[in-house]
């Protein structure tokens, strides 16, 4: 009974210490993508730190390492954690050995005292003999055995529970001493995350003396966001009038290649006996929406069934404004209906999907450039050249144009995603992550 207890307990042991080191696995594993992605946010950082202007983009960058530091904190506070609950765990376990090897080898010394007490030949001779039958005697013999059987079997347990309990020690040992050394990671970590709030606090400061310049850019930006806006809901009024005229003119072709053939169909022929089945008039297929046709309808479902999976307009960028409303370091709000990449000025800018340029705009001293996707339509602003026309089909990927300097003398763009009725959609959200 109790080898089945302390066989189930071990096995139980085991699974939890798996299960444990699983977890901490993929918490190692989390630990070390956001490091790395902290030491890529710290080298845009230096580069941003080479010009003299605090920016939005350096105010970002620091949210952004901010944040990832914090995450970094709570992933070790959670390792920490797994690493108690192994301890506590691997403690009870010792405890528990502890107590077995007290029963066993109480048990084990009552079974070696009787056994020296029984120890001359002629009692175990007397005992068998003294049997009332032959079956009786045969059965004293099995007992005896057994007896010695099961003593053996008791050293065999306490050999085997003293190793595993000086295995568990060592483990205890090897944990907290991990435990040790991630407590010492953390306090570092906590220590650059108070270094890093100073930074952006003096990077905020800054950003506060520059109000009134800031001001002025914020006026200047939701002034310029407005004709894109404007812009765009022209060019989806465009296209979707030019998709009625195209559809209304098929109409009337296919109406007149109906009468011309139900015309032919009802002259003479020269064999009467035979008929000719009325020709049924064939209705146009009526399409979810104006701007989708037979052209572009699989282009418009693979365009939706890759949400969440589009590329990025610009190899190598930072998202400073997100779709929605952005606090700024001034404490003002601001509503974008789109999202505002920084890039360095003159880098490419591509299209996100196969499409067709819908329209090319000119909004002050930038471009924008408008695609249609069936019935979505992707935005490009903030651009200094273009390199496509007005009609062009355009693959996923391919270069539309250069990057141009904001109002802050850095270099953006504006990217927006609306649908066929013009309402805004979040385009992080169809973006990769």
């Amino acid at each position: 009974m109790i080898r089945s207890i302390f066989s189930v307990a071990l096995f139980l042991f085991f699974s939890l210490t798996v299960q444990a080191q699983d977890t901490r696995e993929e918490l190692e594993k989390q630990r070390a993508a956001l490091k790395k992605e902290m030491e890529q946010t710290q080298k845009l950082l230096n580069s941003n730190k080479a010009k003299t202007k605090e920016s939005l983009v350096k105010w970002k960058l620091i949210n952004d390492k901010l944040n990832l530091q914090n995450r970094l904190i709570e992933n070790i506070s959670k390792d920490i954690n797994l690493l108690d609950n192994t301890i506590s765990t691997n403690q009870r376990e010792i405890n528990r050995y502890n107590k077995l090897l007290d029963t066993l080898k109480e048990e084990y010394a009552k079974s070696m005292v009787y056994a020296y007490k029984n120890r001359n030949n002629y009692d175990f001779l007397s005992f068998i003999f003294s049997a009332a039958s032959f079956n009786d005697a045969i059965k004293r013999v099995a007992y005896l055995k057994y007896y010695r059987d099961y003593r053996e079997k008791q050293g065999e347990n306490i050999l085997r529970t003293q190793e595993l309990r000086r295995q568990k020690l060592n483990e205890l040992g090897s944990i907290k001493e991990k435990k040790s050394e991630v407590l010492q990671i953390k306090d570092k970590e906590a220590a650059a995350l108070e270094t890093q709030k100073q930074e952006k606090d003096k990077i905020v400061n800054d950003l506060k003396k520059e109000g009134k310049e800031l001001n002025n850019q914020l006026t200047a930006y939701k002034k310029q966001n407005a004709k894109v806006e404007k812009a765009i809901a022209a060019a989806i009024k465009k296209a979707r009038d030019d998709a009625s005229k195209a559809a209304m003119k098929k109409a009337k072709e296919d109406a007149a290649a109906n009468l011309a053939a139900s015309k032919n169909n009802t002259a003479p022929k020269t064999n009467p006996e035979k008929t000719t089945p009325a020709i049924k008039k064939i209705e146009p297929e009526k399409s979810p929406d104006i701007l989708l046709n037979a052209g572009n309808i699989a282009l418009n479902e693979s365009f939706k069934k890759n949400r969440g999976l589009l590329p990025w307009p610009v190899d190598k960028g930072i998202p400073i404004l997100h779709y929605g409303r952005n606090r700024l370091p001034s404490g003002r709000d601001i509503d974008v209906t789109g999202v505002t990449i920084s890039t360095d000025i003159g880098s490419n800018v591509k299209s996100v999907f196969d499409g067709v340029v819908s329209s090319i705009v000119f909004i002050e001293d930038m471009q924008v450039i408008i695609i249609q996707h069936g019935e979505y339509f992707s935005t490009y602003s903030n651009l200094g050249s273009v390199s496509v026309k007005t009609g062009q089909n355009v693959k996923t990927g391919q270069v539309i144009g250069k990057a141009a300097a904001n109002l802050d003398g850095n270099g953006s763009i504006d990217m927006y995603i609306n649908d066929a009725k013009g309402n805004d959609i979040d385009p992080e959200k169809w973006l990769k992550r």
